[in-house]
């Protein structure tokens, strides 16, 4: 039934025939995200055309922001020549990163000394080209580590990543938008990463994968999608990517830890809203990672409504339900305006549907306030009655980013603090669960935890930047011996060894507490160019078992791409 997979899509495309000027989304974990949550707390305000609790970001909305900003005909609440040097710096590399929306300023970006004439004639990009009425940029995709890893006092073992590929982004007529990349990834992670793939048969952040020489792994991370614009209100989006919902540094409503998805994104912005419907079709499992045989398929929807309720709150309603059918989206989901739980509940359906909010708010231009709460059953009655009901699933967030910390200027912390009850994000069938070729969407936890989360981000210079991560975490983990289902697991199915209704309460089961803990340096040798060194140290207690250590120490050189994290 391919045509009842696709058609939704199809239709998406032919209804955007009168798109008018399109964009690209910027990349996943870019360096200019730091700036960009400066200038927002900087301002004290949220702003109607940048909400930036959904991401990717949109890169033609984000130039508009920026310069409004600093738009003292607009009512910009800042100015450039206040900015710190560092700050100054980073705009400057966004601007000219995004060139394509920068018209005006094209010249004064140019390289003085482009390779062969041709390469490289602005700093961004190692191929760039700016026609009348389209604009198309080509660069390679490179990172290269090494690390070493010692753990419980053995000999120290190699790790690496070897990535390389290639991404074309541009726009054409002024009316479609595009982005593709692709990379080769041959990776050694740590041990715990490796235990990871071993239990779930998945590389976290990829799809199908192959075993590569000695407990390594091989994979195509292959991204792209095109967008349309119907109106000044009104875009679209459909490809293979990923999206992420929230302000934090996890998300427990929709997270980009898992791997890639076909999606079809439609986006509604006007006065002091924002509306996006968000379809995906998702795989069920990867217990059988063969060529030989297709992953079979489920699908979600998801609506996220944002709100500016006041200049410095923003406030947002999200929905979600995850369902499988046999090779065809339901299309009582399609419906881009009514409650998902009236479709479910009107097609006799036991799918697995969330609900949450979530919000942001500025506070004296110093500090941003974010959290979400995340509902995935309710029964006021039985939770009023006992708390400790096994259908009483939720996950709360509340964190804080405090930037200028002790008036050094550029030095910003991020606290955050989440928490999810048992059986959260697990469903009575396997195939609905809030997963994705067996990662979640959401937490990398899974549920039934608590976790602590210190982040601080130092660029004294320019082109040097420092960060330090600490996350600590409790869990409450099944019991093998007795097949004791304790919920964290979200892969298993909700009634599988849960012999009562009461009794869970958060972190019951086995015991377990971890500490991932990281410092890297790096810098910027040319634009998009860096040298990073890091060291990660990771322990972890199960039980009554012997704690497990782990220090990695590696460095490496990227172009193009955002530094590989192992924080889970």
């Amino acid at each position: 039934m391919q045509i009842n997979r696709y058609s939704f899509l199809l239709f998406c495309l032919i209804t955007t025939v009168g798109a008018q000027s399109q964009s690209s989304f910027l990349t996943q974990q870019s360096k200019h995200l730091p700036l960009l949550d400066r200038l927002e707390i900087q301002s004290g305000k949220v702003s109607d055309n940048h909400f930036s609790g959904l991401k990717p970001y949109d890169r033609q909305l984000l130039v508009a922001y920026t310069q409004s900003l600093f738009d003292t005909s607009k009512q910009g609440t800042l100015s450039e020549s206040r900015l710190s040097r560092v700050d100054q710096f980073n705009l400057n590399s966004f601007y000219g990163n995004h060139l394509e929306w920068m018209k005006e300023k094209r010249e004064s970006y140019a390289s003085k000394r482009p390779v062969l004439k041709k390469f490289y004639q602005t700093p961004a990009h190692f191929l760039a080209h700016y026609g009348k009425d389209y604009f198309i940029t080509v660069d390679p995709l490179i990172q290269a580590r090494l690390m070493q890893e010692q753990w419980d006092n053995r000999r120290a073992r190699n790790r690496f990543i070897n990535q390389r590929g290639l991404m074309v982004r541009g726009g054409v007529g002024e009316k479609i938008g595009f982005a593709v990349s692709a990379s080769d990834v041959q990776e050694r992670g740590p041990l715990f990463y490796r235990e990871w793939v071993d239990s779930l048969k998945s590389v976290p952040g990829a799809n199908f994968f192959k075993s590569f020489k000695t407990d390594a792994v091989d994979f195509i991370d292959a991204r792209g999608y095109f967008t349309f614009r119907a109106n000044s209100y009104i875009r679209f989006q459909a490809g293979y990517d990923r999206n992420f919902i929230g302000n934090g540094y996890r998300s427990l409503l929709l997270s980009d830890f898992s791997g890639n998805q076909l999606f079809v994104k439609i986006n509604t912005r006007f006065w002091k809203l924002n509306y996006q419907n968000l379809f995906l079709e998702l795989h069920a499992g990867a217990a059988n990672n063969s060529v030989n045989n297709i992953v079979p398929r489920k699908y979600a929807a998801m609506h996220h409504l944002s709100m500016n309720v006041t200049p410095w709150l923003n406030v947002g309603l999200f929905e979600a339900v995850i369902f499988g059918r046999t090779d065809r989206y339901e299309f009582g989901y399609l419906n881009p305006v009514i409650f998902l739980r009236s479709v479910e509940g009107n097609l006799g359906s036991k799918d697995n549907a969330l609900v949450g909010t979530d919000f942001r708010m500025n506070v004296l231009k110093k500090t941003q306030v974010y959290g979400q709460l995340m509902l995935d059953e309710f029964n006021f009655r039985i939770i009023r009655q006992q708390s400790d009901w096994w259908g009483n699933k939720n996950g709360i967030q509340l964190g804080v980013k405090y930037i200028d910390v002790a008036s050094i200027k550029n030095l910003d912390l991020q606290l955050e603090y989440n928490r999810v009850r048992p059986f959260t994000y697990s469903h009575f069938d396997s195939v609905s669960n809030y997963a994705h070729y067996n990662q979640p969407l959401a937490h990398p936890l899974g549920a039934n935890f608590k976790e602590y989360i210190a982040l601080l981000h130092y660029q004294p210079l320019p082109r040097l930047t420092l960060q330090g991560r600490v996350i600590y975490w409790q869990r409450g983990l099944d019991s093998s011996a007795k097949g004791f289902n304790a919920g964290a697991n979200i892969f298993r199915l909700s009634g599988d060894g849960r012999s009562s209704e009461f009794g869970y309460n958060l972190l019951s089961g086995v015991q377990n507490e971890g500490l991932n803990a990281q410092a890297r340096i790096s810098y910027e040798v040319k634009e998009n160019i860096f040298i990073d060194f890091h060291a990660l140290y990771r322990s972890n207690l199960k039980g009554n078992l012997p704690i497990q250590n782990s220090l990695v120490i590696g460095g490496g050189f990227r172009m193009n791409l955002w530094f590989r994290e192992y924080d889970y």
